[in-house]
């Protein structure tokens, strides 16, 4: 038994609202990040190292938004904490990547990236029989493996840069706003 106060034919309809709309603040955030990172990637590295170190600093803060917008739904919340832990000891290696170098915080961004990956892809399908509007969740987190392990290859690679990651984000931003718009069009189908 949960604990809410809304009743349970409400909780999926507001859960619905308070996710799309922390879609729609990711997707937005996600834009402005890849619009910094590519206008300072060439001429601040001081900056561009505070960006990256930004980024997994958001996804923390953006999951822990994602656990109030799911509060006294009885959705198990065990993939959210997990990816509270891995985005916190993300943040903090690439801070230490960051004294090796862009190939390091390539790894560093691959590792997360698989990781966080399979949490949004089993996150995503758990959502969906609940809720549907959940389909772009599920696309992004299987392109987040594969552009995970494509990061730990490229960390070899001395042509590769943080433009690379920024790519990466400018794509999930894209699968948040479909992911907005879908629940946009769960949410006014049931109504």
């Amino acid at each position: 038994m949960s604990i809410s106060s809304t009743s349970p034919s409400q909780a999926p309809g507001q859960t619905a609202h308070a996710l799309r709309t922390l879609y729609l603040v990711r997707a937005a955030f996600s834009v402005v990040w890849v619009g910094l990172v590519f206008l300072l990637a060439n001429s601040s590295p001081a900056l561009t190292a505070a960006l990256l170190l930004v980024y997994p600093a958001w996804d923390v803060l953006a999951t822990f938004g994602d656990l109030r917008a799911i509060r006294g739904t009885g959705e198990t919340m065990l993939p959210q904490y997990v990816n509270i832990v891995v985005g916190s000891l993300t943040t903090v290696a690439v801070g230490l990547a960051l004294r090796e170098g862009i190939p390091a915080v390539l790894l560093v961004f691959g590792v997360w990236a698989v990781l966080t990956g399979l949490l949004q892809l089993l996150l995503g399908l758990q959502r969906r029989r609940q809720m549907g509007g959940q389909w772009p969740m599920i696309l992004s987190g299987g392109q987040s493996v594969l552009a995970g392990a494509l990061f730990v290859v490229q960390a070899h690679d001395p042509t590769k840069g943080v433009t690379n990651v920024a790519a990466y984000s400018a794509v999930g931003a894209f699968y948040f706003l479909l992911a907005a718009l879908r629940l946009h069009k769960a949410i006014h189908s049931t109504h």
